[in-house]
């Protein structure tokens, strides 16, 4: 599983693009980290739960990693 970041190296990230917010009630808002706590704000304001924030990059690497031990569990190649 991936490291969490620090508080200090999420306020640099906020520019950073490969973020993304996934609302309870729409679709993923994808973007800078800064967009999608934007969209997780807008959420919470309305009453709503803030919803999930995740960095793209980072969850489709463990994805495939995932993925990978699956198939080797299964006997299939790699």
């Amino acid at each position: 599983m991936a490291s969490r970041y620090t508080d200090d190296e999420l306020t640099k990230k906020v520019t950073s693009p490969g973020w993304q917010h996934q609302s309870q009630d729409g679709g993923p808002v994808t973007g800078t980290l800064e967009d999608a706590l934007k969209s997780g704000h807008a959420q919470h304001s309305q009453g709503h739960a803030p919803g999930r924030i995740e960095e793209l990059e980072t969850a489709i690497e463990l994805d495939m990693i995932q993925i990978e031990k699956l198939w080797r569990y299964l006997g299939l190649p790699v």
